[in-house]
């Protein structure tokens, strides 16, 4: 009996450190990160930034959290761009965002600006009543229309309000469909290029020796259709070895990395 009572109390300690964990998932400050991360930006109030960011969703369905509702928010970042400097990207994520930490002052990715960075790879919802932010296991499936999906197609259409000069777009040569229509570079970013500010856009199309496409592919000739007249195209492959060797190198200029 005293090594059942053991064993079932080791079992009760082991499933309060479960259920402990799970809320502290769920319940953990979002506010300190986002804060920390902000402070990291110049001239801003990150205290008013959190409040224009929060009333997004708070007391919301999280369910039903309009893209509009994120307006404060882009409104308080006040975003701008030199020209050539902003870097699109479609299923390439660890690449792009190893090239723009380590080759910096080239490029900026919206993860890399005040728009994106304070909030890239959390996760975030409100609930109808409460005043609470809740995370991750308390927020619905990335399949609704949910506070983050909300969030990141805002800043995306932001992200692309403020491309001017050369623009630079780095797509996956890895898969057969380069440019997707479903995609928030297709759906939202592409569509709103102005021409009377973006000159050109210039596909970076990352390949490798198991490439299974090239700038000939079909879905690159649609994102061509895509672009308002006056934007002029561009496609270059370029492997990731390359890629990655130019990030290295801080002998290489940005434009000669490809």
């Amino acid at each position: 009996m005293g090594k059942c009572r053991i064993i079932s109390s080791v079992v009760v300690v082991a499933g309060l450190i479960v259920v402990a964990v799970l809320l502290a998932v769920i319940f953990w400050p979002l506010k300190p990160t986002f804060i920390a991360r902000c402070k990291e930006f110049k001239g801003y109030d990150c205290e008013k930034m959190w409040g224009t960011f929060e009333q997004a969703y708070v007391g919301r369905d999280p369910r039903t959290v309009p893209t509009e509702a994120y307006d404060p928010f882009i409104a308080a970042a006040d975003f701008s761009a030199d020209p050539n400097k902003l870097m699109f990207w479609s299923k390439t994520n660890k690449v792009v965002h190893d090239f723009t930490e380590k080759k910096k002052g080239c490029f900026l990715t919206l993860e890399d600006t005040v728009l994106g960075y304070m909030l890239n790879g959390l996760t975030w919802c409100g609930k109808e009543g409460s005043t609470i932010t809740f995370r991750s296991f308390a927020c619905p499936g990335m399949e609704e229309k949910n506070a983050v999906d909300s969030f990141w197609n805002r800043v995306s259409a932001a992200f692309a309000d403020a491309a001017c000069g050369d623009v630079t777009a780095m797509l996956n040569g890895d898969i057969a469909t380069p440019f997707n229509p479903n995609s928030i570079f297709a759906s939202i970013e592409v569509k709103r290029f102005d021409s009377s500010r973006v000159k050109s856009l210039n596909v970076v199309l990352v390949t490798e020796k198991s490439a299974v496409t090239n700038c000939t592919n079909a879905s690159l000739k649609d994102l061509q259709k895509e672009l308002k007249p006056g934007i002029q195209y561009y496609c270059k492959e370029v492997t990731e070895a390359q890629i990655k060797e130019c990030s290295s190198n801080p002998e290489i200029t940005c434009g000669a990395c490809w």
